[in-house]
């Protein structure tokens, strides 16, 4: 059984007005044992792709209100998002291709599918219905060709993964030419054919790595991956929307707003990969511990920017506290007693995160909501963990699916919090920058 003991990492300040946190963290002290490789699997039927019914987040959001709502800019953040997900999800999916598991396989095309179907939704609400019936047949090949790629790889057939390749970068150039028109030549066809291109070659060079068991490699390349998809989002959006919607984009709160979202959102699917991984002793654990340790960094990087050192230091022992404790829980597999102790863990730390949270804010934010927000969101990752164990492939999808939108609305209500705390504290006069939390400092 591995420890939980976490390597706490040194805070950088950063004083640029945006959240861009770059390097990698140390490796944590997580050792996973060896686990023997599974048969590989045959096609899947993703005829359908479709997506199975999907409730609400699993869970509150903090009770705080919403001031001043702009449509076309909450439409862009959920495009970030979106888009972010979609490649968490195609690396899940693929690399359960390469293992053989055709059951994970058949749970995470369900859960491309719902992301799908709200991509496309969303395309058809921003830029009208003929936009999003026309972007759902070019995504969902999109998707099917990932999974032809990953099957080649996984059957080291050389002609089928180089005509893999071929094909995904005609979907591409076919997707670059559907934004490039959607923008109202506001985005150039190269521009858009080299970002989506890009984000293909992400997919491919994380599976290859993946199939080659260099796992290091594999989870940096999939963490770009998220990055990248996540912000090409943004920049399409600045391109497709109308000019003065696209200038909401780039005010301070908003530019907040999209890069809090991005690394909150990042916790949460890095959390579920090592959380899986701790599960099954998977070879993989220690890259995806690295992962997450990193994304604490960045976390604790963008609180020293926006309240300072002092409190960048002690949200990251609390922080990397709460994920010691989510990883315990999965570690435990049927040790109740070990189970009981990090679920008893996590209720201690989510009060003390949400009273420093209300102080750093100047009680923007309130001990009893951030508490009841926190507590919803571990709660969902526990019972990710638990249908994950029992090898309830469908259920943990759908759980780790809400358990990111979730965390979206929480990013975007601390983002609003954090923003009016350090807006408050300017002169009178001073900066605007200042209100994005990410200058002056």
């Amino acid at each position: 059984m591995r420890g939980t003991r976490w390597r706490r990492l040194a805070i950088v300040p950063l004083t640029v007005a945006v959240l861009l946190p770059t390097g990698s963290a140390p490796a944590p002290a997580h050792r996973p044992a060896a686990r023997a490789p599974t048969a590989p699997a045959g096609p899947a039927d993703h005829a359908g792709h479709a997506a199975p019914a999907g409730g609400p987040a699993g869970g509150p959001a903090l009770p705080a209100g919403r001031a001043g709502a702009k449509p076309a800019a909450e439409q862009a953040l959920r495009l970030q998002a979106l888009l972010g997900q979609h490649s968490t999800l195609a690396t899940g999916f693929m690399r359960g291709r390469l293992r053989g598991d055709d059951d994970f396989v058949q749970a995470a095309d369900a859960a491309l599918g719902r992301n799908t179907q709200a991509m496309t939704a969303l395309v058809g609400d921003m830029f009208g219905a003929a936009a999003g019936q026309q972007f759902e047949p070019l995504w969902r090949d999109h998707v099917v060709a990932l999974f032809g790629y990953a099957g080649a790889v996984a059957e080291q057939d050389d002609a089928a993964r180089d005509a893999a390749r071929k094909n995904l970068t005609d979907f591409e150039l076919r997707l670059g030419t559907f934004f490039a028109g959607a923008s109202g030549g506001r985005l150039s066809p190269a521009d858009a054919r080299t970002a989506v291109l890009q984000h293909v070659d992400h997919l491919l060079e994380q599976a290859d790595a993946y199939a080659e068991q260099d796992f290091a490699r594999a989870d940096r390349t999939y963490r770009e991956a998220y990055r990248h998809t996540y912000d090409m989002g943004g920049v399409l959006a600045g391109a497709l929307l109308p000019p003065a919607d696209a200038a909401t984009l780039r005010e301070p709160i908003w530019q907040l707003r999209a890069q809090l979202g991005k690394l909150l959102a990042e916790h949460v699917f890095l959390v579920v990969d090592v959380t899986r991984a701790a599960a099954t002793d998977a070879p993989d654990f220690t890259a995806a511990a690295e992962l997450v340790d990193d994304n604490t960094r960045a976390l604790a990087t963008a609180m020293d920017s926006l309240f300072g050192a002092d409190a960048a230091g002690r949200f990251q022992t609390l922080w990397a506290s709460h994920v010691d404790q989510l990883v315990a829980y999965a570690a435990a597999g049927e040790d109740r007693a070990k189970r009981d102790l990090a679920r008893a863990n996590l209720r201690a730390f989510e009060g003390r995160l949400a009273s420093f949270l209300e102080g750093a804010t100047e009680r923007r934010l309130t001990t009893a909501g951030l508490t009841q927000a926190l507590v919803a969101h571990d709660d969902m990752l526990l019972r990710h963990a638990d249908a994950f164990a029992e090898r309830d492939y469908s259920t943990a999808h759908t759980v780790a699916y809400e358990t990111y939108d979730h965390m979206s609305e929480v990013a975007r209500q601390l983002a609003d919090a954090f923003g009016a705390t350090v807006a408050a504290g300017l002169p009178v006069g001073g900066a605007q920058t200042g209100h994005g939390g990410m200058a002056g400092r």
